[in-house]
């Protein structure tokens, strides 16, 4: 049975259809996703993502614990800072795609990391797994915490509204603690992963509903997982559990600037990181593709240049900044300079699509 997010009612009665992800029933759509869509890019949405993974690690020896099991540098993160990083195995497929943070809630040091949705429960059986002897202590905190995505061009305009003080200029991943009520365990990140100005709050369940009505009130639409879905894409977001997987490398993600630190010395996976980086190269990298047509072609599409399958699709929307069909897709070496013609294979015959970089930039008609 699908479980509800602290703002199940709420949305509810705002007239949202639901959609299940990761064992949660979250919003799809409020009646109206062109709308939404359009808040998001021109004004400001509100998205519940409380099913995320929300896990929480203390102890003196937390630190150094998550520094050897991820791929990126977790002893120098400040207080206040984040990071994006991967959990992979020894052969470098991925586990997971998180955000850690290293913060100081309620005076107590802590790193929580962002896992993603439904999550929680899987990485933190591989962190328990590899747990020998040292002073960490876990906790899931799915539950016990909602997450509002607050994204748009006045997101930070609708936030000072709604904390009636000025909100400090956030670069990305940076963090604001103690977000009202003064002294409660809440905190904000800056995090623009739709490709808008984004800002992400923490805060306990019984909070949620509070905020939700701040944000509403002072102008934030409801926004569900269809423009969320679309919005990510057209920012070239991988998204774990359809973009990536444990069959995946991390090298093959195109977010090694982001989440892989070369100087930080061992890590669980570094080895076959390392020697991909001294070859210069990978089999296949994630890119983007803008496909001829109006409809999204479905996951698993594979990519064809004079009949050769040379990629496979793994997400698609139809894009309205871009005026037609997008999506992200896996491309083998030799066939990922952007521009490049290829064809998608579909039940009703070939389709024309260009190679793109991502995010994907410009508007219709222009698409790379």
């Amino acid at each position: 049975m699908s479980e509800h997010t602290p703002l199940h009612d709420l949305e509810s009665a705002a007239g949202a259809v639901f959609v299940e992800e990761a064992g949660w029933q979250i919003p799809a759509h409020y009646g109206d996703a062109a709308a939404e869509y359009r808040q998001a890019r021109e004004q400001a949405a509100l998205f519940d993502l409380s099913h995320q993974g929300k896990l929480e690690l203390t102890g003196k020896e937390a630190a150094m614990f998550l520094h050897n099991l991820c791929s990126n540098d977790i002893k120098s993160l400040g207080v206040g800072s984040s990071c994006e990083a991967f959990f992979t195995t020894a052969k470098a497929k991925i586990i997971a795609h998180v955000v850690i943070a290293h913060l100081r809630l309620s005076n107590q040091e802590s790193f929580w990391i962002d896992a993603g949705p439904g999550m929680g429960e899987k990485l933190l059986k591989h962190l328990d797994r590899h747990l020998i002897s040292e002073q960490v202590e876990f906790a899931d905190r799915t539950r016990d915490y909602a997450q509002l995505y607050l994204a748009g061009p006045q997101a930070g305009v609708l936030l000072e509204k709604v904390l009636a003080d000025a909100v400090p200029d956030l670069s990305l991943l940076k963090h604001l603690g103690r977000v009202i009520p003064a002294g409660s365990a809440n905190h904000l990140r800056r995090h623009d992963p739709l490709g808008v100005p984004g800002y992400h709050l923490v805060c306990p369940r019984d909070q949620a509903e509070s905020f939700w009505r701040l944000f509403t009130q002072a102008g934030a639409r409801p926004a569900g997982r269809d423009v969320q879905e679309i919005l990510r894409i057209e920012a070239g977001t991988p998204l774990y559990g359809v973009d990536m997987d444990e069959e995946r490398l991390v090298m093959e993600i195109g977010r090694t600037k982001e989440a892989i630190s070369y100087t930080k010395g061992c890590f669980l996976g570094q080895e076959p990181i390392v020697m991909a980086r001294d070859r210069g190269h990978v089999n296949r990298t994630l890119r983007g593709v803008k496909i001829a047509g109006d409809s999204p072609v479905p996951r698993g599409s594979k990519l064809l240049r004079n009949g050769e399958e040379v990629g496979v699709v793994t997400s698609s929307v139809l894009s309205p900044r871009i005026g037609g069909a997008i999506g992200l897709a896996y491309l083998r070496r030799g066939h990922q300079e952007a521009g490049l013609a290829v064809e998608v294979e579909t039940p009703s015959g070939p389709l024309a699509a260009e190679v793109c970089s991502l995010p994907f930039t410009g508007s219709a008609p222009a698409a790379c």
